[in-house]
């Protein structure tokens, strides 16, 4: 680890710390020796970067210190650049432009060499990907997530059989075939994955289910880590 990164990194423990933390905690935490932390604080402190304590004590920083601009080794820059692109596959408009966005406000924060960097990576995800939902919005699917609404869906099938479903959405899968919404289906009485792309009309519900909702999602991880014969036993992967 280069040494900026180091010293970076000690900031960000020392800011997330609700009490003083010892240089034996922060070295642990970094993979370094105490030593080599005693010798970054007295840098810092050196640097005017307002830490107060003293070894064997442990260390504190003091409210209200702003960080230099925002610090990425080369391949958490990689890894940024790569994810966000990645982002383009899932069909989900709203996660595209909020990647746009995450792109913008990292680059605006960043010194101008990392901002290159940042800007012209030389990696490049293919387009292709899960179809986008016609008439359904992702952003709307994730908000009723978010808040624990239950939605009134029209759903077409693989044989092209329409049908009316009252879910309870808790998760979205993406995949390069496609997206899905994982749901508590009432019509059903059981977890039911939609493909958002079939999807043919979809209606926000004042009713909540948030009191059953951390219990149902718990419910269809549990399916989801049985593996692929439990689950086609007990969750239709494509309704």
């Amino acid at each position: 680890m280069r040494r900026a990164d180091r010293l970076f990194d000690i900031i960000q423990v020392l800011r997330l710390a609700r009490t003083p933390i010892t240089a034996a905690a922060i070295a642990a935490e970094l993979e370094v020796a105490p030593r080599t932390v005693y010798r970054d604080i007295a840098t810092l402190q050196a640097r005017r970067v307002p830490i107060e304590g003293a070894a064997g004590l442990g260390y504190v920083l003091r409210r209200g210190f702003e960080l230099p601009p925002l610090m990425f080794t080369e391949d958490e820059i990689e890894a940024v650049t790569v994810g966000l692109r990645l982002l383009r596959r899932t069909g989900d408009p709203g996660l595209e432009s909020a990647a746009r966005s995450v792109l913008n406000k990292l680059a605006a924060v960043m010194p101008d060499a990392l901002r290159e960097r940042l800007a012209a990576a030389p990696f490049h995800v293919a387009a292709g990907g899960a179809p986008a939902p016609g008439a359904v919005s992702l952003s709307d699917i994730r908000a009723a997530i978010r808040a624990a609404r239950k939605m009134r869906i029209e759903y077409v099938d693989g044989q092209g059989t329409t049908s009316r479903r009252t879910i309870r959405p808790i998760a979205v899968e993406y995949y390069t075939q496609a997206t899905l919404v994982c749901a508590w289906c009432e019509l059903r009485d059981g977890y039911r994955h939609f493909r958002a792309d079939r999807i043919a009309g979809a209606e926000l519900l004042d009713e909540s289910f948030r009191e059953q909702a951390k219990a149902l999602l718990a419910g269809w991880e549990e399916l989801t880590r049985a593996g692929p014969r439990r689950q086609d036993q007990q969750v239709s992967a494509v309704s």
